[in-house]
């Protein structure tokens, strides 16, 4: 049986129809890109160079001649690099002295690292009467100036005999790098959710165990903050090791820089200061740049849930 062309039906597809516009509404649109203004830019900018302008200068200073040092012009002419073969001429004794430092900021850090995850994890796991008392002890040792305490420690130290070495400047440096290394990695354990630590004790794992294998991971960019905060501090420390140290072999860097000595007795070197300046300034300026991530990953972690 065949049917017509006027008997069949063509079933097409249902369209669905757009809502009804109700009156008084616009179309929604999606928010535009917050751009930074002029005057945001400036400020910006007069913060950077506020903040470069001292390293530009003390560049600019070590790379003129010492009949030069006073000239206000922006670049060196001519440009000489007398200063720093000043400083590293054998009779400053500036190699050993950056070496001295090495010394005592990289075992500084090791020994605060150490010490302040262990005493951290504890303070963000342990639950103890007055542990919020023990936490404001802590930061508040490194609260008191390093001059209050030098000539107590100055005496015990001669008793014990370790002037001239380098535990008497390391220990010392501890007590003000220890606490502030403490309290910035217990917010970081607080913040790593326990139940992690628990299904790794689930399958298999002791509590140490899921402490190296997963919370210290996890607490990754809080230690690489901590560390180099406390090495820029035991790098830049000068009145412990000026008091603890008289001999010119066991001097730092900030402490053989206050002890250049001119041409003459009443010349003040300040071209070679500013080298040696420079000089000390470059570890610490190629430190952040390379870890620049990691630092701000450790002071920008849990501020958005």
């Amino acid at each position: 049986m065949t049917t017509s062309p006027a008997e069949t039906t063509v079933v097409q597809p249902l369209r669905a129809r757009p809502a009804p516009r109700r009156a008084g509404t616009r179309k929604a649109r999606a928010p535009k890109p917050r751009q930074r203004g002029w005057p945001t830019t400036l400020g910006v900018l007069g913060v950077v160079a506020f903040c470069l302008a001292p390293f530009y200068w003390m560049v600019v200073s070590s790379l003129r001649r010492s009949a030069d040092i006073f000239d206000k012009s922006p670049l060196p002419q001519p440009l000489s690099f007398e200063n720093y073969d000043a400083v590293f001429a054998p009779s400053q004794g500036f190699l050993r002295a950056l070496l001295n430092s090495l010394v005592v900021s990289g075992t500084t850090t090791v020994l605060a690292l150490l010490i302040a995850t262990l005493t951290a994890y504890a303070m963000a796991r342990l639950d103890f009467p007055a542990k919020r008392l023990v936490l404001t002890a802590i930061i508040a040792t490194s609260m008191f100036p390093v001059v209050s305490i030098v000539v107590p420690l100055l005496k015990m130290f001669t008793d014990f005999g370790w002037i001239n070495t380098y535990q008497a400047i390391i220990a010392p440096t501890m007590s003000f790098t220890l606490p502030l290394a403490v309290w910035i990695l217990t917010a970081f354990f607080r913040q790593i959710p326990i139940e992690l630590e628990h299904a790794a004790m689930v399958d298999g794992c002791t509590r140490t165990q899921a402490f190296r294998r997963i919370v210290l991971p996890l607490a990754a960019p809080g230690v690489f903050t901590t560390a180099i905060i406390t090495f820029i501090a035991a790098w830049n420390e000068f009145l412990i090791a000026l008091t603890m140290t008289n001999k010119p072999n066991m001097a730092t860097a900030p402490v053989a820089i206050s002890k250049f000595v001119g041409a003459s007795e009443f010349q003040v070197p300040f071209g070679s200061q500013m080298a040696a300046g420079v000089l000390v300034t470059i570890p610490l300026v190629i430190l952040v740049v390379v870890f620049q991530r990691r630092i701000v990953d450790g002071l920008t972690a849990g501020a958005v849930k």
